[in-house]
């Protein structure tokens, strides 16, 4: 990294903290701290939606997702569009009618104190869980290419989100987000048309989606029914819908954003846009990825692209083996390039596509074998390189200034996720364990204190959890993942809340409780793909509560 680009990183991170602890500094109640006053227009609600759930993950992991499997991710948001609506529609009108603070207070109304209590639980485990992942994912990827110390960069970004979250809550958290969307947007736009601009020069944008299309990375859509594939139209369409509605229909860190809608309809208008904008926005990340994977399609790329686990076999008894492996990755790129170069000018020919998948499977192999052989150097090293695609691509082929640019796209994104993590982790244990279980008055002035010192804590609670945490598969997947073994739970006790008057509290807790048991159970054992927990989840806690309360009402009969 050049000065330039430590000027843009520093000075746009600065400016969004400053800016956002300015502008909001100084509430006084908890309507100001925790709904932002309750002023927030539809696109500020619409754009803090969006950069909740777009976090530095997305643009580390999404594109490295495409670089590797292709554009059939985006089949995972399918149902957010569905879900809008649906929350639009179920959800919004309620929470409006009872002027709640937090989405559980509502459980209280329609069950009892203890079901409140157990889903706002259920919400700060995983949650509380995923604001530590959000921040270490950037870190722990920044501090591998750039050589950054891990704990201190986790620290960094940490204390960056509780200076204006713990100043401003909620209104501090939606301002800065949008700052944050304007750098995530103008950055992403500014890189795409950069790859573009590197192919070679008779390799337009059309001919670059052939050649993507070639190795099989534009297959957008599976119908199949197949369980093991994780991402089919089926699983983003169902299991996707479900994960939608859990997430912005039951997560505090969600709910909290549109709360703070100056009217009904700002809050419905601004879940719309984010429904409407969604699936777009991926598809372009995602198509980034691709784009990434066409560039080095002509250009050098390592073999593999954690530059950690490299040094970590270079340096071992199998150095020489690795070599030997690099220098075939050298061949079978050279050949690629030129079978690329040539269906690119000859896009009808079939036997160049069948020798572009042949070299691509050679050259997978070779991939895994280099795997094989870190393993073998240190079984503890983390040979899965996916979400270590996009930033290689960054720092070795962007321009000065621009590598400022992205990093601190990456950067914002981690934050502006963070903040709303933590501002809603703080306000559930405020509204729905603090204030509900004391029973001594207290003022507002006191609550607001209340919520400033459960942020700080929370936010050394994810700070922790960072500096703890180990590399999974792919981090878009853990996050998802983390929520789907929860979400399901959640979201058949809202529903059961919302249109099963039949059942009550006693049925609903226990339900719930021995259905977030088989869910963990049943996702540790691999039972089905993460995605399709959050329906099990659903349909199993509503079909314990109303078989319970069948029984219940049986016996007193």
């Amino acid at each position: 990294m050049e000065q330039l680009d430590w000027i843009i990183l520093i000075g746009t991170l600065l400016f969004i903290v400053s800016y956002g602890a300015y502008k909001t500094k100084g509430s006084k109640n908890v309507t100001d701290y925790i709904k932002g006053g309750s002023e927030a227009k539809w696109w500020t609600i619409g754009l803090s939606v969006m950069a909740t759930q777009a976090s530095a993950i997305t643009f580390l992991s999404t594109p490295g997702q495409a670089f590797h499997s292709g554009m059939g991710f985006v089949q995972f948001y399918f149902g957010l569009p569905i879900a809008m609506v649906v929350i639009c529609l179920v959800f919004i009108p309620i929470y409006h009618r009872l002027k709640v603070f937090t989405a559980y207070e509502f459980l209280e109304s329609r069950f009892d104190l203890k079901t409140r209590s157990l889903a706002a639980i259920l919400f700060l485990i995983q949650r509380g869980l995923a604001a530590g992942i959000t921040i270490f994912a950037p870190a722990i990827i920044l501090s591998a290419v750039l050589g950054w110390n891990l704990t201190m960069l986790n620290i960094i970004i940490g204390v960056l989100v509780i200076i204006y979250t713990v100043s401003g809550g909620t209104k501090a958290v939606s301002v800065t987000q949008k700052q944050q969307m304007a750098v995530i947007f103008g950055g992403m736009f500014v890189a795409f048309y950069l790859i573009v601009s590197y192919l070679p020069a008779d390799i337009s944008f059309s001919k670059a989606l052939k050649i993507a299309g070639a190795s099989g990375k534009m297959e957008v859509l599976d119908f199949s029914f197949n369980l093991d594939n994780r991402y089919t139209f089926w699983s983003g369409i169902i299991g996707g819908t479900f994960l939608a509605l859990s997430y912005f229909g039951t997560d505090q860190s969600q709910v909290q954003r549109y709360l703070s809608g100056k009217s009904m309809k700002e809050m419905q208008l601004g879940l719309i846009f984010n429904g409407l904008l969604k699936v777009p926005m991926q598809f372009f990340i995602l198509l980034v990825g691709v784009m990434v994977f066409v560039f080095y399609q002509f250009n050098s790329s390592p073999l593999n692209f954690n530059p950690t686990a490299t040094e970590i076999v270079q340096n071992s008894e199998y150095a020489e083996e690795y070599k030997t492996l690099e220098n075939k990755h050298l061949e079978i790129e050279k050949l690629k390039s030129v079978a690329n170069l040539k269906y690119g000018n000859d896009l009808d020919n079939e036997v160049l596509v069948k020798e572009i998948q042949h070299l691509n499977s050679l050259e997978q192999q070779n991939r895994e074998e280099a795997k094989e052989i870190i393993k073998k150097a240190d079984v503890d090293a983390e040979t899965n390189d996916k979400d270590y695609v996009f930033i290689h691509f960054i720092l070795n082929n962007l321009p000065r200034g621009l590598i400022g640019l992205l990093l601190a796209v990456i950067l914002s994104a981690a934050m502006s996720s963070t903040a709303s993590e933590l501002n809603a982790l703080a306000s559930t244990t405020v509204m729905d364990l603090y204030k509900r279980n004391i029973t001594v008055e207290k003022t507002d002035s006191h609550f607001v204190n209340a919520s400033k010192w459960f942020t700080l804590a929370w936010g050394l609670m994810a700070i922790t959890v960072a500096c703890v945490a180990n590399l999974f598969d792919n981090l878009i997947q853990l996050v998802n993942i983390i929520g789907s073994i929860f979400y399901g739970n959640v979201l058949g006790i809202f529903l059961l809340a919302f249109f099963i008057k039949y059942v009550k509290g006693n049925a609903v807790f226990i339900a719930a409780l021995i259905t977030q048991v088989i869910v963990i159970i049943g996702w540790w054992f691999d039972w089905m793909p993460y995605l399709w927990l959050n329906l099990f989840g659903c349909a199993l806690v509503m079909g314990i509560a109303i078989l319970l309360q069948f029984l219940s009402s049986t016996n007193k009969n």
